[in-house]
């Protein structure tokens, strides 16, 4: 039988941090919800549905066609040579243009 379990500076920190998360999101919905209503439900369902679908196909694209790469490999695969080009670009232009300007 183990003796008692002792948690660890990093455990503390992942703790902590789930918690700032955890709260930040519940008060960042609360003052949406209160804001705009009821249609912020359906805007958090919609959204979470379209990211679980991007996820299980990403998922499933990785485990019957195991590539080296990243998801422009997939898009190379499926759609052709200038889908892989745009998604590089695209995936370029959000982290050096978008990204930096959100506040």
């Amino acid at each position: 039988m183990q003796g008692p379990r002792k948690l660890r500076s990093r455990h503390i920190t992942m703790i902590t941090l789930g918690g700032i998360i955890g709260s930040s999101l519940f008060v960042g919905s609360a003052n949406i919800i209160r804001s705009v209503g009821p249609a912020a439900i359906v805007s958090y369902l919609v959204g979470g549905l379209l990211v679980y679908l991007a996820m299980l196909m990403l998922g499933e694209m990785a485990a019957v066609r195991p590539a080296i790469g990243s998801f422009m490999e997939y898009a190379r695969v499926g759609m052709g040579d200038w889908a892989a080009y745009l998604v590089g670009w695209l995936y370029w232009y959000i982290w050096s243009v978008c990204w930096p300007t959100r506040r």
